[in-house]
């Protein structure tokens, strides 16, 4: 590994190997946000140890009392090849970051107490045999799982509506009682607040923490995984809609001398696509192939502005969210590993 691979290009840094990458959470950002986590467990009584290490993304082992954490975050030159290649750096700020890791905790928490083996947490929660969907079907109006990672990631399993409840259950900003009051997921949040009061100052029953996929058994270099990511988070195939498009935008002879319909989305693309992202939750790395889409499909069927620019931005914006929440409930919502 080059002493200055934090100076080379993106293009040189993608021919990288994973496994060569020289990093350690110990001076980076993540080492105060673990210690913050740490920090917040102690507080609830809960002060079994656990393993942190770095790995290509963020995961908990089964049956483990570790937790892995992405590279990119341990050095900011990784952080700006995340965002160049995914558009948006997961975790990359520090109330985002410490959502993903209380619900990481939660994952940890569920191991080494082996609380899935209890009965009322599988009648609550459900059983976490259930087999892991490629893909799921999320509710947005369900009242029966919290809102805490985006896209509702609570229903994609019984174990990450575990880990997703534990998580609002430890954040010293949750006033869950009050957010929550009325729904029926409150009964969940109630059960987590009489389990972990059970569970404080308790000898934790697992302690192995094995690393599985650590970075340095990594061998994919960086562009094979940016390759991979971007295939995870974007379009099972290609979606064209011609008579939303045809609505806002026009191919009459009396528009021929506006500006293209191509050519206006690519102008408004990054400030629409941040905000569709912000209210759907989907990734924007996901919203940016929609509109990938669309402006091909615009291009082809030569189509262009036909109403202000403004009443346009508005209308197109209203237009991708629409899309974007009909892909959400295709049922092809891919969850995260």
């Amino acid at each position: 590994m080059p002493p200055n691979w934090p100076e080379l290009t993106d293009e040189e840094l993608l021919g990288l190997r994973l496994a060569d990458l020289p990093l350690a959470i110990e001076g980076s950002v993540l080492e105060g946000r673990i210690q913050k986590l740490r920090s917040e467990l102690e507080e609830r009584g809960l002060r079994f140890p656990f393993h942190v290490y770095v790995s290509g993304e963020w995961f908990t082992p089964d049956g483990t009392a570790a937790m892995a954490v992405p590279f990119y975050l341990t050095h900011p030159r990784l952080e700006r090849l995340e965002r160049a290649q995914m558009l948006e750096v997961e975790g990359g700020d520090l109330e985002w970051c410490m959502r993903i890791l209380r619900h990481e905790a939660g994952h940890v928490v569920d191991n080494v107490y082996r609380l899935r083996r209890r009965r009322r947490r599988r009648a609550l929660f459900g059983p976490s045999s259930e087999p892991y969907p490629e893909f799921y079907d999320p509710r947005p109006y369900s009242k029966s799982f919290v809102l805490h990672l985006d896209p509702w990631y609570a229903q994609a399993h019984p174990d990450e509506d575990f880990a997703e409840t534990f998580a609002v259950w430890l954040s010293p900003a949750s006033d869950w009682r009050t957010r929550y009051d009325g729904w029926p997921v409150l009964a969940k949040l109630e059960y987590m607040d009489e389990l972990m009061r059970e569970l404080r100052g308790k000898e934790p029953l697992v302690t192995n923490v094995e690393e599985l996929q650590p970075l340095p058994a990594l061998e994919d270099t960086l562009g094979e995984h940016y390759l991979r990511k971007r295939a995870q988070h974007g379009l099972d195939h290609p979606d064209f809609y011609d008579g939303d498009l045809r609505r806002l935008f026009s191919d009459a002879p009396e528009h021929a001398g506006n500006m293209t319909a191509a050519r206006f989305i690519g102008r408004i693309r990054r400030p629409v696509r941040r905000l569709v992202s912000r209210w759907t939750g989907i990734y924007q790395y996901t919203v940016d192939r929609v509109l990938e889409d669309m402006i091909e499909r615009c291009r082809e069927l030569k189509l262009r502005l036909a109403l202000p620019e403004d009443q346009a931005r508005y209308e197109f914006t209203v237009l991708l969210t629409v899309q974007t929440m009909n892909y959400l409930h295709s049922g092809r919502h891919r969850i995260a590993m």
